[in-house]
């Protein structure tokens, strides 16, 4: 039989409710080792979009979009803990490697939808993913994102379904000029010691390394070299 197309998919109903639970619930587990997403979820400030395929670009669109309505809301009230996070049906299953080049697909696309409407860069961060102050950026806002999905290495990137988290950069600089950043993220560190017997390997504070090896999970080597390349950058 062969694979679905994107027309076929389409006509599949898709199970918004039961990705939107799954995740809530996987977030809400006592061994979820992310307090601000745990803070997120219990303010109601986590905001879950259901999608098809991480590897088809059938919801960009739509995701693209919600990530500017989203932007444009933080720029009108910049306060509190908050993420959006897209949860896929599909793949159910797939390699860290192939994951990451979905998700680095996926971002791409995002990042292109942007460059096109003609929304300029944060300013605040690099466009260059070898630059140590990189940083995502949609509707002129920048975002740090985590990629979790069944098969992930690390527990704490485990889901039930290939799941992407944007988060606000601009949160966590309110979050140090409030003394704060550095207690949640003593916090988290111990939480994923904790449940996975070790630190996570590729965690790195903003500015002291390029933030793109962290974003799939995956524990990536010296040599590695992110596939992003934002449309608004020179050539």
């Amino acid at each position: 039989m062969s694979p679905l197309s994107d027309y076929d998919r389409s006509l599949i109903p898709l199970d918004g409710a039961h990705l939107e639970s799954s995740l809530r619930a996987h977030v809400a587990a006592t061994e979820f080792p992310c307090v601000g997403a745990k803070s997120a979820l219990a303010k109601g400030t986590l905001r879950i979009e259901p999608a098809w395929s991480l590897v088809s670009g059938w919801d960009d669109v739509r995701i693209h979009q919600r990530l500017l309505e989203w932007s444009a809301d933080y720029s009108r009230d910049p306060t509190g803990l908050r993420s959006f996070a897209v949860v896929f049906s599909e793949p159910g299953t797939m390699s860290e490697s192939a994951f990451e080049k979905a998700m680095w697909e996926r971002l791409q696309s995002l990042a292109d939808k942007d460059g096109w409407i003609g929304h300029p860069y944060d300013e605040n961060v690099s466009s260059d993913p070898e630059d140590p102050h990189f940083s995502l950026s949609f509707g002129k806002q920048a975002y740090f994102v985590v990629g979790m999905h069944p098969n992930a290495s690390r527990p704490a990137r485990r889901a039930p379904h290939p799941t992407l988290v944007f988060n606000l950069h601009d949160q966590f600089e309110q979050l140090r000029a409030a003394n704060r950043y550095e207690r949640m993220r003593e916090r988290i560190l111990a939480r994923d010691e904790e449940l996975a017997g070790s630190i996570n390997p590729m965690l790195a504070r903003h500015g002291d390394n390029s933030e793109a090896r962290q974003y799939s999970g995956r524990q990536v080597g010296e040599d590695w070299r992110c596939p992003f390349r934002d449309p608004r950058s020179a050539a």
